[in-house]
């Protein structure tokens, strides 16, 4: 799967940038040090200008690529999503058991992240984390109905779409399969969240993983 992945380039909507940032070395530099900085000072806080003092560019250079900081989250966190979905199809593809591709399915999606050094200029670890703090942001917005329209979402529906499919397969008469693969998603997330900042409020720890609650949640709701 390393050797495919090398050979990989996540497709975002052209719609999100103004110039892809894979096209140039300074593309690939403000999403390399943007996902640092997000990560050191949070998504509030981040602006242009200081990703611009970071990187040694100027703030005008940036704005060449995105036109706003909004548009920068919406492409990281699709990027993410797309970066997960080749995991899930590469490491699900060839298994037939329905009850079994489901449960590879909801590790891929819920496991702790690792680094992937198939693309060097993304920390997929800090990223993951940015993606449980700050994911909500890109769409909690007045736009969102737009911006989904343009098909600013396009590779979240997708991976939901993939899980609803998996579900309906192993259990073709569960009433709520789009509903249960949104979720999968959004809880891992969530108990990611509750992990780290509200421990009181889960009970996932080191031990009990989000993973485990995740895959106790579907199979008791699907009776399989």
């Amino acid at each position: 799967m390393e050797r495919l992945l090398q050979s990989i380039k996540i497709a975002i909507n052209q719609k999100i940038f103004l110039k892809d940032p894979e096209s140039s070395d300074l593309g690939k530099r403000i999403v390399e040090h943007s996902i640092l900085l997000i990560d050191e000072i949070g998504f509030e806080a981040f602006t242009f200008k200081k990703l611009g003092q970071r990187i040694g560019s100027n703030e005008s250079s940036i704005y060449r690529y995105f036109e706003n900081k909004h548009k920068l989250l919406v492409y990281l966190t699709s990027w993410y999503w797309g970066w997960l979905e080749y995991q899930l199809v590469f490491a699900t593809n060839s298994i037939a058991d329905p009850v079994e591709k489901l449960r590879k399915a909801i590790s891929i999606v819920s496991k702790t992240t690792v680094e992937d050094l198939s693309f060097s200029h993304i920390n997929e670890v800090l990223l993951n984390k940015i993606v449980i703090n700050e994911s909500s942001k890109s769409f909690l917005t007045k736009e969102v109905d737009q911006e989904n329209k343009q098909g600013y979402f396009v590779i979240y529906k997708r991976m939901v779409n993939r899980l609803e499919v998996m579900i309906k397969t192993v259990n073709p008469k569960y009433a709520f399969p789009s509903s249960l693969a949104s979720t999968i998603l959004d809880s891992t997330l969530h108990q990611h969240f509750l992990k780290d900042h509200f421990p009181t409020l889960t009970d996932c720890d080191e031990t009990n993983l989000p993973k485990d609650f995740i895959h106790d949640l579907v199979f008791k709701a699907l009776n399989a």
